[in-house]
Order: structure tokens, then C-alpha cells, then sequence
């Protein structure tokens, strides 16, 4: 599933390609015809990202929400080709193209809808929010830091890789309930959240490995892995960590894949 800094990354581009312009919306697959057809021909005022949530903004206060859930995907074009394959969502200018295909969700709602989407998602790193209320939660819960980082209603935009991430450059097992964190352990990682993830919606990728511990700087090789991006301990299990040498352990936290040092975190 994309994690936040992607969503934010295709709100930039719709607003790049399509801001203030009145645009054609279609479904060429046809589950979305109804709602396309009441914003085809209107302009599209801007596109915001929440989290994992996208809104695209019409006139006459109509939005789009769009998450993509595990298989949906974007693609933007210079031109606006035949549709091919199950497109749920087309929007088009004479220049250029955006084609949605797959999302797990794919709504016209209403403003009221949108104010009440919006309040169940938690507090974005990339968007800078104030993270008070997930601070307090956090170190409230009994629950593991580990799922604690995966719910959206507290870290919004964080998924797998950056929860693996944040919690290795921290020190923190996953398994630590979250009221045996100390209130800077969670400062520094949501402090570190917010750097990372401002990061990968400027590059496209994650890279959370410090400069100290790059390829160059190690002489060791790079990663080579379909998400991109150099990580401490992610879909690294089996290997050495960078830091200490021990192997990098994987195991299953609540149906998602956990990775994590044992020695660096203990």
C-alpha cells in the first residue's frame, strides 16, 4: 500500500496539471459515470492530501475522495490516449491526462462527509499537525508502539516502511507498549517522521539510512528492491544491520510484516 508521502506527491501533481482549469472527468470503466458526470466540465479547484486520503476539490463544493488502498494506482500523461485496461477515474485538459485505476475507494461526497473524514484522520508528519492528541493517546495505550504507528487515526500517513524505519532509527522495539515510552522517544520519532516523510514526497522514495551509513560510506552495495530507496532494517531480514552486525529479525505484527533489530532494539 503507498504510504503518505506518495498521496501527497500525486495531490501536487494533480494541482501542477489541473488547478483552476475547468477539466473532463469520465469513468471509462464505468463504476464512477454517475458522480464523473456531475464534475465533468467544471473547474477543479485543488487537490489535497491527508494522510493516505486524497480530495480532489471541484466548484460548487463537489469532491472526489480517493484511497488507494493496496492496488490502486495513478498515471499521469502528456496527452489523453485511448483508455486501456479498467480505468475507474479519468481527468483531462487538451494537455494532459490523469488515469486512476483499481482504488480501493473512489466517492463523490459532500462537504459534510469531507469535514467527517477528515476528523477520523490523525495528525499528518507531512502536513505538519500538531501530534498532542496522538502523543497523549500514545503514551496512554498498553498496545505495542508497533501497531500504535500503523493507525491511521494517530500517525496518518505512516505505513510499514516507515513504522520499521522510524522505530530502528529510535531504538525502539516494536513490541514496547506505548505508556513505557518516554514523552523525547516519542518527540524524536515523531520529530523524525516528519523529516523522512517531507523527504520521500521531495525524492519519490524512502531513504532513511544516515549519511554515515550510505553505500558509498560503507563500500558496500546498494539496495536492490522495487521500493526504492536505502533502509536500515525493511525487507531486510536474514541480513546484517548496518550498525551492529547482528541479523535482522522479520515476524508478523497483526497481518503486516515486522522487521526490526534485535540488539539495536532491544
Amino acid at each position: 500500500m503507498p504510504e503518505g508521502h506518495v498521496v501527497h506527491r500525486q495531490a501536487a501533481e494533480l494541482n501542477k496539471l489541473f488547478a483552476k482549469q475547468t477539466v473532463g472527468v469520465t469513468s471509462p470503466q464505468g463504476r464512477f459515470s454517475v458522480s464523473a458526470k456531475s464534475v465533468n466540465g467544471s473547474v477543479l479547484r485543488r487537490a489535497q492530501a491527508f494522510g493516505k486520503h486524497l480530495f480532489i476539490n471541484f466548484e460548487n463544493d463537489k469532491v472526489i475522495h480517493v484511497h488507494l488502498g493496496l492496488y490502486g494506482k495513478w498515471s499521469f500523461l502528456n496527452r489523453t490516449p485511448e483508455p486501456v485496461g479498467l480505468i475507474r477515474l479519468q481527468i483531462a485538459t487538451e494537455e494532459f491526462c490523469a488515469q486512476l485505476r483499481g482504488p480501493n475507494a473512489c466517492t463523490l461526497i459532500t462537504p459534510g462527509e469531507v469535514k467527517t473524514l477528515k476528523a477520523k484522520i490523525g495528525p499528518d508528519p507531512i502536513r505538519k499537525d500538531d501530534p498532542s492528541i496522538a502523543r497523549a493517546k500514545v503514551l496512554g495505550s498498553v498496545t505495542p508502539i508497533g501497531v500504535l504507528l500503523m493507525d491511521q487515526t494517530l500517525f496518518a500517513g505512516v505505513g510499514n516502511i516507515y513504522r520499521a524505519e522510524a522505530l530502528f532509527r529510535a531504538g525502539v522495539n516494536p513490541l514496547t507498549p506505548g505508556k513505557d515510552l518516554q514523552p523525547d522517544q516519542f518527540d524524536q520519532m515523531w520529530s523524525d517522521l516528519v523529516s523522512l516523510m517531507k523527504k520521500g514526497v521531495r525524492s519519490g522514495r524512502i531513504d532513511t539510512v544516515r549519511p554515515e551509513h550510505m553505500p558509498k560510506a560503507m563500500k558496500r552495495a546498494a539496495r536492490d528492491d522495487r521500493h526504492g530507496g536505502e533502509v536500515y532494517v525493511y525487507r531486510r531480514s536474514g541480513l546484517a544491520c548496518f550498525i551492529c552486525s547482528s541479523e535482522v529479525a522479520e515476524s508478523d505484527m497483526r497481518g503486516r510484516n515486522l522487521f526490526w533489530c534485535p540488539k539495536c532494539q532491544k
